[in-house]
């Protein structure tokens, strides 16, 4: 038996039987590193880039101890962002589907707070939640978190970057003192190690090394004179590339949506995500990307938490990260799930330290290369292949992925081939459909029915 083998954990049975029909064989290593000392009750800080597999390291180790049969609440994940904590649940669901009548709650803004308030007076195990909604509903006496033993901060750095800190401190205030706290970070700056020294016990320290293979990540780095010359190589690197998903990232939202407006009016397919987004529009803008609606998508860093798209071809630095931790975690989005990825940076003479530490921490030495020939400029930009329609109708309306292809591909429908992602929603619907026959697939969606109702439906554009 190897180290790395979830069985050698002591796991209860029905854990590592799921885990073997998920196809989860054996370990990362911040599940190596962390799972051993969470299933003996420690306080761990775990640092680790998205994608490591943190997700099931902490989920594991409450799952292990959860008391089903005590309808009470046992766990809290703070995470920053909506999407990340919809992606937290699903997980942990997807880890307890062996442990039967498991109740996992997800707590978020952006949606009505009295549903919420309902779903808790009916009791559950784990909650999941960003800490502006926690506290609301700790001040509104909604959530009562007396029999808590486990608490989880996910991208605890992250959290602090978009000011939660008051938040999670109100939090902390008001659950036991004896429980197993676990942080997870991307990052571990100054104020990340304060909080860990005034909310954990004896913590252990769990480093995992955030570089990338060169074989996997390709990296360049390009010189620039000023603003003009940046925007002009964002677009040459746009035009030699052709990539079919692409993310920027910016350092301020204001210049998210000066980029974004400016490469929209040269024709690309480009959208920007935001702070000052509304919950609905942020929805509707990773949708679109992730369906393969958008070819790129302009973004800071706050702004992509909790962006889990594992086919993202190209990543390019508008600027370099604040820190070099942070480039590292931007080029991380590509080059995941066995693929390989291309990372282009631009710099200009005032950035070079910047330039000069991440050669330091990558141990390398960085050179400026070439921009690619000025004759791309007269190029076509790629287009997105698919197109967006947006449904009126999601789960409390009993909607399922299944409805509407069968809607979509029934009598005189289109091809199932030409119907992309889904995605399900509370009350709202998303599908990709090839553009070819967005007009037949908007027309079988409006003039048929689904789940014997019809919903109203439209075309998602910029």
């Amino acid at each position: 038996m190897k180290h790395t083998d979830f069985s050698s954990l002591g796991l209860h049975d029905f854990l590592l039987k799921n885990l073997t029909s998920l196809g989860y064989e054996s370990m990362t290593p911040i599940q190596a590193q962390s799972l051993p000392y969470i299933l003996e009750g420690k306080d761990v800080i775990a640092q680790g880039k998205t994608g490591s597999g943190k997700t099931a390291a902490f989920g594991l180790g409450l799952l292990e101890k959860l008391e089903v049969k005590h309808f009470h609440i046992q766990a809290l994940i703070l995470c920053p962002t909506r999407e990340l904590a919809d992606q937290v649940t699903k997980e942990i669901r997807k880890l307890a589907r062996t442990i039967h009548n498991i109740k996992a709650l997800t707590l978020c803004g952006g949606t009505p707070f009295g549903p919420q308030a309902g779903s808790l007076e009916h009791g559950a195990h784990i909650i999941v939640g960003t800490p502006g909604r926690i506290e609301d509903h700790l001040r509104k006496g909604t959530l009562k978190l007396d029999h808590l033993n486990t608490f989880i901060l996910d991208e605890a750095d992250r959290m602090l970057e978009m000011g939660f800190q008051s938040a999670i401190d109100n939090i902390i205030g008001q659950i036991p003192q004896q429980r197993q706290t676990l942080l997870f970070s991307a990052t571990f700056p100054d104020q990340i190690k304060s909080i860990a020294k005034r909310i954990m016990s004896d913590p252990v320290m769990v480093q995992i090394s955030p570089t990338h293979d060169d074989t996997v990540i390709e990296q360049h780095f390009y010189k620039v004179n000023d603003n003009d010359q940046r925007l002009t190589a964002l677009r040459l690197l746009l035009l030699q590339h052709r990539p079919e998903s692409t993310v920027i990232f910016c350092n301020t939202k204001r210049e998210v949506q000066e980029i974004a407006d400016e490469l929209a009016d040269y024709g690309f397919s480009i959208i920007a995500l935001h702070g000052d987004l509304e919950q609905r529009e942020r929805d509707q803008t990773l949708v679109r990307f992730a369906n393969k609606s958008v070819s790129i998508l302009v973004a800071t860093d706050v702004a992509a938490r909790g962006l889990d798209i594992d086919s993202i071809d190209l990543v390019i630095n508008y600027h370099i990260a604040r820190d070099t931790e942070v480039h590292i975690h931007r080029i991380g989005r590509t080059g995941r799930a066995g693929n390989k990825g291309i990372a282009c940076s631009l710099y200009s003479d005032k950035e070079s330290y910047k330039v000069a530490l991440l050669g330091d921490y990558l141990d390398r030495i960085i050179g400026s290369e070439t921009l690619p020939p000025s004759s791309l400029l007269d190029e076509t930009p790629n287009q997105a292949e698919m197109a967006t329609l947006q449904i009126d109708g999601g789960k409390k309306q009993k909607v399922r992925p299944g409805d509407i292809l069968g809607a979509l591909t029934g009598k005189n429908g289109i091809e199932g081939k030409q119907v992309g992602k889904i995605h399900i929603f509370d009350n709202q619907a998303f599908v990709a459909i090839n553009k070819r026959v967005i007009k037949p697939a908007l027309k079988k969606l409006t003039e048929g029915k689904l789940k014997g109702r019809s919903f109203r439906v439209r075309l998602i554009s910029n």
